[in-house]
């Protein structure tokens, strides 16, 4: 998700990890440990950030569990719970052809293959098997984003088609 200020929020501080400083992020990178070959972090909410060096970190199961700088204890880990961790856009890599981060889905239009409009991209949500689109319209539609149901991008023109039908 992009921000006003071109950051890019990747993962989410959910809380201490034992008592020297540490937290746990959940990461919202299709692979864990991107956010570590990051030296620094930006932690805020509401584009307001604060710059943070990441001083150590490691992949915990689908979690990472970090160490930045000033933060040296269980009570300043506790207060970073809920941050939203970013790195500014110009820092990430391009894309490969055929894929895209999530920042550049959110807010395109969704139509199908007969041209009917479904909504605007809300979110994603990683499942177990893959992405999801959560899609808002007359109603929330939740569309896999997989290749036999997403027929094209077309970020220039902000829209993404679908096979999908109205009634889904």
């Amino acid at each position: 998700m992009a921000g006003a200020s071109g950051m890019i929020i990747m993962g989410r501080i959910t809380g201490p990890f034992g008592l020297k400083g540490w937290v746990k992020v959940q990461p919202f990178t299709e692979l864990f440990d991107t956010l570590l070959h990051h030296p620094d972090w930006w932690l805020g909410r509401d584009d307001r950030w604060d710059k943070r060096r990441l001083v150590d970190g490691a992949v915990h199961g689908r979690t990472l569990t970090v160490e930045l700088e000033g933060c040296e204890d269980r009570d300043a880990a506790t207060r970073l719970k809920g941050m939203d961790v970013a790195v500014p856009r110009a820092e990430l890599p391009e894309n490969e052809r055929g894929e895209y981060y999530w920042c550049d889905l959110i807010g395109l239009e969704v139509v199908n293959r007969d041209g009917a409009a479904l909504g605007r991209i809300a979110r994603l949500l990683q499942t177990g098997v893959g992405e999801v689109l959560v899609v808002e319209g007359e109603r929330e539609r939740l569309i896999p984003f997989i290749e036999p149901v997403v027929l094209a991008v077309d970020l220039a023109d902000r829209r993404l088609t679908v096979d999908w039908g109205e009634d889904f």
